[in-house]
């Protein structure tokens, strides 16, 4: 809604990019919310980064799911997109696929876990192939001097009341998630 997860997806798509052999997209899934509402709530317009429809995600050979928390769980527009993906499911289209997890939350307490872990179970109804970037961020992992978003599960950042925005170690977080996430979905990809 106010352009965190958009930002935390750009360094993705960077890190995926810097991968030899892959290619990657940025999509977004469509607002739920009337105009009004979002007036209201001081969101920003949307960015041209197209539209996906649920059988685009079919095309892909890993995706990189990234939304932001309502309530300790992916908000209820990116949910009502994975509900409409129930044609994939019963053809099990996805199954198999590497998937990875990235969000934003409201709070240190606001799912920073609770996001992805919950996220999962979409993944696994699917038969893809969570890709957590565990510990491999190495140092900025364990990072206590400054207040850092994300967790094993995939980049994070916080968003307060809209108006913090990911840091250059989040950031670092996201391209880092990327580059890991291609070279194993290109690993994946190469051995079939």
């Amino acid at each position: 809604m106010y352009g965190h997860v958009e930002k935390l997806a750009e360094e993705i798509k960077k890190g995926a990019l810097s991968v030899e052999g892959v290619e990657a997209k940025m999509w977004q899934v469509p607002e739920t919310l009337p105009e009004e509402v979002l007036n209201k709530m001081g969101a920003p317009p949307k960015s041209d980064v197209p539209i996906i429809s649920p059988n685009e995600l079919a095309e892909a050979d890993g995706i990189v799911f990234g939304f932001p928390t309502r309530f300790g769980m992916m908000a209820a527009q990116f949910k009502a997109f994975l509900d409409a993906t129930g044609g994939l499911w019963r053809a099990q289209q996805l199954a198999g696929k590497p998937a990875g997890i990235f969000y934003s939350t409201g709070s240190q307490g606001g799912g920073q876990e609770t996001t992805p872990l919950t996220a999962i179970t979409q993944l696994a109804h699917h038969g893809m192939l969570f890709v957590p970037i565990g510990y491999t961020f190495g140092a900025g992992m364990f990072e206590m001097e400054n207040v850092k978003g994300g967790s094993p599960y995939g980049a994070g950042t916080f968003a307060g009341d809209g108006s913090r925005f990911p840091t250059e170690l989040e950031l670092e977080q996201a391209f880092h998630q990327g580059k890991y996430f291609a070279t194993i979905a290109r690993k994946l990809k190469e051995s079939f």
